[in-house]
């Protein structure tokens, strides 16, 4: 079968042919999306209940407290995005995605049985370093299997299959939260994310010689001099190039967003008589709709360009934290449709930022693009955690959310000024 024009073909090291695109590698790319599911299943596990955990189980009266397993989880995320592009250089992208996973293996049995918050915490470390390199895996291996003209759509199928797995856990630990009490039942089914997880890991196939077969297509050299390590390409992602600037402060309050409220809203809205199954809707909701709408929204992106979705998603995004204080009165409302602003604005957003990231870096230091990016935005968990906590002990959870819907407001107005947008190589 020849390829697609513009797609090329090499051998790989098990002597098949390799070749860039969506339907020349459509078995891997089902594999990782489903590998994914797995993957936002495990984190999903964590929406609904452990803050409630933390206040109904072990009295936590600080709200800081409360947000310290968010502080945990997106500190350790965000250092291992960061890690996982160097490792890339020194490990295989599958061996990484299988010690990703066995990392994994205890955190459903310590969320579902932890004598102390110190071991949610505890707990929530792991789970940062198995987010950290599965999520970071299933995307680069994606990017690497459709090469550069099928990013958007790349990108989007993996974080809506991740996404989608986060709010339908989400939904589901609400109601078998409320049938069963909070611990050890809506836990426990993470194990059955993390087997299968694991299992698929170590059948799919690596994809580094998709990348060496897109590195020999590339037809911009690497300029002379550009270092392609760690070092040089987080200082170039994180300041120096203005798009990729751009890109790293929204990526950063986006997930501010998601942090502030997977600890403030089953507070907010418990506190306004919603009970379990009302707030596993809402924090199931918001994600749901953020996975799924990130596939028509990543192949908008290859179609009208990266800048306009993260913008208007920015400006989406705030106005959803309006309408979760202005309609507050009526809990269930607002929470429903501040959900719903939220993930569709969250869903604009995101595949637009990792192809806009794509498009601007080298496939030299592609990777540690990536992962330089995903350190800021995933440490946005532990800022939103933070800023939340912070604000809610001193001003109130109402003052939080203001807060947010101010950052978010600011954070697009920013990504227009600086995201360029360039044509796909």
């Amino acid at each position: 079968m020849n390829a697609r024009p513009g797609t090329g073909t090499r051998a790989g090291a098990s002597g098949r042919p390799v070749r860039l695109g969506l339907r020349e590698n459509r078995p891997q790319f089902i594999l990782l999306v489903i590998v994914n599911i797995c993957v936002g299943g495990l984190v999903g596990l964590e929406r609904t209940t452990v803050p409630l955990i933390g206040t109904d189980v072990f009295g936590l009266t600080s709200d800081l407290a409360v947000f310290s397993f968010i502080i945990a989880f997106g500190l350790t995320k965000a250092l291992t995005n960061l890690a996982a592009g160097a490792l890339t250089a020194r490990f295989r992208r599958r061996q990484l995605l299988v010690a990703g996973w066995l990392l994994g293996i205890p955190v459903p049995f310590a969320l579902a049985w932890a004598p102390s918050w110190g071991w949610i915490v505890a707990a929530n470390v792991l789970l940062g370093l198995n987010q950290g390199l599965t999520w970071s895996m299933t995307v680069n291996m994606k990017i690497d299997l459709v090469g550069p003209s099928r990013r958007g759509l790349a990108t989007g199928l993996n974080e809506a299959a991740g996404y989608t797995a986060v709010g339908v856990t989400a939904l589901l630990t609400g109601y078998l939260a409320t049938a069963h009490g909070l611990r050890p039942v809506p836990e426990l089914i993470g194990v059955v994310f993390v087997v299968a997880g694991l299992a698929l890991a170590l059948v799919v196939r690596d994809t580094a010689a998709h990348v060496a077969l897109e590195l020999a297509q590339h037809t911009e050299p690497l300029p002379t001099g550009e270092d392609t390590r760690l070092a040089p390409t987080f200082a170039r992602t994180s300041w120096h190039h203005r798009s990729l600037r751009g890109a790293s402060q929204a990526g950063l309050v986006n997930n501010l967003n998601d942090g502030l409220t997977w600890g403030v809203f089953p507070l907010l809205f418990t506190d306004h008589g919603l009970g379990l199954a009302a707030v596993g809707l809402i924090k199931g909701l918001y994600p749901i709709l953020w996975g799924i709408g990130q596939i028509p929204t990543g192949h908008l992106a290859d179609r009208i360009g990266r800048k306009p979705l993260i913008v208007t998603g920015m400006l989406v995004q705030a106005g959803g934290f309006v309408l979760a204080l202005a309609l507050l009165d009526r809990p269930l409302l607002a929470g429903v449709l501040s959900a719903v602003a939220l993930g569709i604005g969250t869903a604009m957003v995101y595949p637009a930022l990792l192809a806009s990231v794509s498009d601007h870096a080298h496939p030299a230091w592609r990777a540690n693009a990536l992962g330089t990016y995903r350190f800021w935005r995933d440490m946005g968990y532990a800022a939103g955690a933070l800023v939340a906590g912070v604000l809610a002990d001193t001003l109130g959870l109402n003052a939080t959310i203001i807060a947010a819907a101010v950052l978010t407001a600011a954070s697009g107005l920013l990504a227009a000024r600086w995201i360029t947008e360039r044509p796909v190589r």
